[in-house]
């Protein structure tokens, strides 16, 4: 009677054989993830403990597999299969764009390094050059923090220095103490690590790791200042986006969707990419920029400093990269209280047209405030100049 009972209940199901081929998935890894409890198998026989797998089960693991190709580890892949098909799509697209932000920030650091060792004794001999001629370069400064128009508590700051110009926007119950321990933290960094004494010049792979100690001192910052007493984050945290000057050139640390733009001669230029979702979706050409800027999402990151573990994740770490700098160029680092409310083109014309950064400064706030100031606002703008 117990042997007629399992024939019976395995007469509508497929032997793990037959389901590893219509799956494309072989026994052993079926059986691997039946272990680890991805793809469990509708019946195991108690008696001699093989699987069977029920036809339904093929669409799952179809989507498994798929989802294997392209990189996703199993945690993740498990998270994706218990969701409905909605959410499993954005979850698959939240994955792809950090996937695609981390390959942008190692192709971007595959490029310098090869130009960089390949190149460096002409290099070295453009800078001297360029110092004879243009003497030692310089910058003017200056940033504003502000609560907007309709908020009353000001989260987001605004920092700049000599060796760092920097603005960060805090989010949940210890935004403001996030925004402000990440800044803090770059502090030191830029005085010490990064410069040293006036007019010396500071190997690329030197600033590159100073500024990646900066990026992780920063989160780990953040980390202590959005911990609660119970030892556990409460959902707060922050976007940072700064640059660090050497006297020759600048080094970004950039997390989240707070910007830095560039006005070189009559044309700006934005030098940050957003780490969001909806920036991810303009990626992909499922939303056009005008369609993000009002999409019901477009607050939604997919990268910033908070707490709990995991910052260390390479996929989850600030951007680092060089820039350089020459005489006349216009720097603007703002939060998105400016940014979402104010276009390219109105920021490129206060930018070209302010006498400072002072001015500039002001100027630009107000714009915002002009649109409505729904958000806090954060902005510094930095000249380049020949001293």
């Amino acid at each position: 009677m117990e042997r007629e009972a399992r024939a019976k209940d395995t007469a509508a199901l497929v032997t793990i054989g037959e389901f590893a081929r219509s799956s494309r998935l072989s026994a052993k890894t079926l059986r691997r993830y039946d272990e680890l409890g991805l793809l469990r198998p509708a019946l195991v026989d108690p008696v001699n403990g093989y699987r069977y797998y029920d036809r339904t089960q093929l669409e799952t693991a179809r989507l498994v597999a798929w989802l294997r190709r392209i990189g996703m580890p199993l945690a993740g892949i498990a998270e994706v299969v218990a969701l409905d098909a909605g959410a499993a799509a954005a979850a698959i697209r939240a994955y792809w764009a950090q996937v695609e932000a981390e390959t942008a920030a190692r192709r971007d650091l595959a490029t310098f390094l090869v130009d960089h060792l390949s190149a460096e004794e002409v290099t070295m001999s453009h800078v001297d050059t360029a110092r004879g001629t243009l003497g030692t370069l310089g910058i003017r400064y200056a940033a504003q923090s502000d609560p907007g128009a309709v908020r009353e508590i000001n989260q987001d700051a605004a920092f700049a220095g000599s060796r760092l110009l920097a603005v960060a926007d805090g989010f949940g119950d210890r935004g403001a103490g996030a925004s402000t321990a990440a800044i803090d933290a770059l502090k030191p960094v830029a005085r010490g690590a990064v410069g040293g004494a006036a007019g010396r010049a500071v190997p690329a792979a030197e600033l590159l790791n100073a500024l990646q100690d900066a990026a992780d001192l920063a989160a780990q910052a953040v980390r202590d200042a959005v911990t609660g007493s119970d030892g556990a984050p409460d959902g707060s945290g922050t976007t940072l986006t700064a640059l660090m000057w050497t006297g020759s050139q600048l080094g970004l640390v950039h997390i989240g969707d707070s910007r830095a733009y560039l006005l070189r001669g009559s044309e700006l230029f934005r030098i940050t990419h957003d780490h969001s979702l909806v920036q991810s979706m303009v990626d992909d050409g499922s939303l056009t920029e005008e369609e993000a800027s009002s999409h019901p999402q477009r607050a939604l990151l997919l990268k910033a400093l908070v707490g709990g573990p995991g910052q260390d994740d390479p996929a989850r770490r600030a951007d680092v990269r060089l820039q350089d700098a020459r005489p006349g160029d216009r720097y603007l680092l703002c939060s998105d209280g400016l940014s979402a409310v104010v276009g390219g083109t109105e920021l490129a014309g206060v930018l070209g047209a302010a006498d400072g950064p002072d001015t500039a400064v002001r100027e630009l706030v107000a714009l915002a405030h002009a649109a409505g100031g729904p958000d806090n606002v954060a902005c510094v703008v930095a000249d380049v100049v020949a001293l």
